[in-house]
């Protein structure tokens, strides 16, 4: 038996999770908005035609994601989702 790790338990705070969250669903709003004009600005702007523009949906889209994902993991280090 290891006695080394006792069972403690973990509760969720929801102040925080509910904080975070909707910091990102407002944050998300603006990012993937700016995505789509932005991708419909370049598209338009290059002649480049709806295929062009739908790859470029695809790429600032997933640039928004990553900025999703960074901006979630920062605000977890902030605001921490369990108490021990």
């Amino acid at each position: 038996m290891d006695s080394s790790t006792p069972s403690r338990s973990r509760r969720i705070l929801w102040p925080n999770v509910l904080t975070v969250l909707s910091a990102a669903i407002l944050i998300s709003a603006e990012v993937f908005g700016a995505a789509f004009a932005g991708s419909w600005a370049i598209a338009n702007l290059f002649a480049l035609g709806t295929l062009g523009a739908r790859v470029l949906d695809g790429l600032f889209i997933l640039c928004g994601i990553a900025v999703m994902v960074q901006f979630v993991r920062a605000a977890h280090r902030v605001e921490p989702f369990v108490a021990e």
